[in-house]
């Protein structure tokens, strides 16, 4: 017996048959002992229809009505899946994200989680109660319904799971776990078994899309085995888990790849203090994310910088700059959407020399430039042309020893 948070995603309750599968597994789930918090998605493509309503309505809708709206989505799923449940016999309830105490901040759109306060959650549980959350949704101390951003029931799942000290959190969703690289570009990709919660944030954040990187955040940060599987098997997924739970460290457990980025590049900018703060505080002021950075130093007290941005803030970011650039002196600024960025993570690499050795003589030989390259603890990223992305990805994998089962 324990207490399991089940968290279903769009795909697992696209239609009411998928509902009928989702309330089956739960009351397996359920009849084996288990008290059972579950969290739901949206259907898959309602999220996105009732944005496309909202923009006929008007072409910029406000934030919090927005909000409003889109915890429709959930609220839909939620309660469908408790009535499914309770026509089966089972004692279901369902609860929105205000219900269930989810606080936020004010930020409509992408709330983050200040605290849960779970008492609802957790009489219940005591009742022998089956409750069903609306996930993505929250509620700001004001009393304003909220929305945690894409991704946000992923989130919603682990901060419920931590605020009533769940035994684990399961993630079910269209894919049956995490893989050493995407099986859509690299054919010789296998599951793992377990992998770290910081591995996972690094694989999370460079691309992998199967965790929102928040909710591996709070699944870190409090201690939370989450269980990545399938809706549509009962085979075994993935573990996350703190890495010194005797999970084996590989030197390289996965590689992952991100297309959309782009860089951009001031040249022969004053190599002065403070010029760094010019050049990416207005970056800031418009909520643009840089991800890597890199200063060449000129002779003559001068340098050249260049950083990465997402492709979406590519034109905002580059029209900034060539204001900056009239402000600061730098003789040029030009940018680049067709780049990738390729990375190699694994926990393994704290203890091992060579393995940037490896990436850069690996992706020499099929004669893939490196434009730019990061690296903390457990990860190294490179900066490549596009068109190499899925060469790179799948030499890298070989090269690591990650074909192998």
């Amino acid at each position: 017996m324990g207490l399991i948070v089940q968290k279903f995603g769009g795909t697992s309750v696209a239609d009411l048959d998928r509902i009928r599968n989702v309330a089956k597994r739960v009351a397996k789930t359920f009849d084996q002992g288990n008290d059972v918090v579950v969290i739901l998605s949206a259907m898959a493509g309602v999220t996105d229809d009732l944005i496309e309503m909202a923009n006929k309505v008007t072409s910029s809708p406000d934030k919090r009505e927005l909000d409003v709206l889109l915890a429709t989505g959930e609220q839909t799923t939620a309660a469908l899946l408790s009535m499914t449940l309770q026509s089966m016999n089972y004692p279901a309830q369902s609860m929105l994200g205000y219900q269930a105490e989810v606080v936020t901040d004010h930020t409509f759109g992408n709330a983050r989680i200040l605290e849960i306060g779970a008492s609802r959650i957790k009489d219940l549980i005591k009742k022998h109660n089956i409750i069903v959350i609306a996930g993505f949704q929250g509620c700001d101390t004001q009393g304003n319904i909220t929305t945690l951003g894409r991704g946000g029931s992923d989130t919603s799942a682990v901060a419920v799971a931590a605020a009533i000290q769940a035994d684990i959190c399961e993630i079910y969703t269209d894919v049956d776990g995490i893989y050493t690289a995407d099986p859509n570009i690299c054919k010789k990709a296998r599951k793992i078994k377990e992998i770290s919660y910081d591995e996972m944030l690094n694989m999370a954040s460079l691309g992998a899309k199967v965790l929102q990187i928040r909710s591996v955040g709070f699944a870190k940060k409090y201690n939370i085995p989450l269980h990545v599987r399938s809706s549509f098997s009962e085979e075994e997924g993935t573990m996350v888990v703190n890495e010194d739970s005797g999970m084996e460290q590989l030197v390289v457990s996965g590689v992952t790849h991100n297309k959309d980025e782009a860089r951009i590049t001031l040249k022969k900018v004053p190599d002065q203090p403070g010029v760094a703060a010019k050049i990416f505080t207005p970056i800031s002021e418009a909520d643009i994310l840089v991800d890597m950075i890199i200063q060449n130093t000129r002779a003559g007290g001068e340098t050249d910088l260049t950083f990465t941005v997402p492709k979406s803030d590519f034109e905002s970011a580059l029209a900034i700059e060539k204001t900056v650039a009239e402000e600061i002196g730098a003789e040029d600024v030009f940018g680049d959407r067709n780049i990738a960025k390729v990375s190699v993570i694994g926990v393994g690499m704290k203890n091992h020399s060579g393995v940037a050795s490896i990436m850069f003589h690996t992706l020499a030989k099929e004669n893939i430039n490196i434009i730019m390259i990061s690296t903390s603890e457990i990860r190294i990223s490179c900066i490549i042309e596009e068109k190499y992305t899925e060469l790179a990805v799948q030499v890298l994998h070989t090269a690591f020893g990650l074909d192998e089962e």
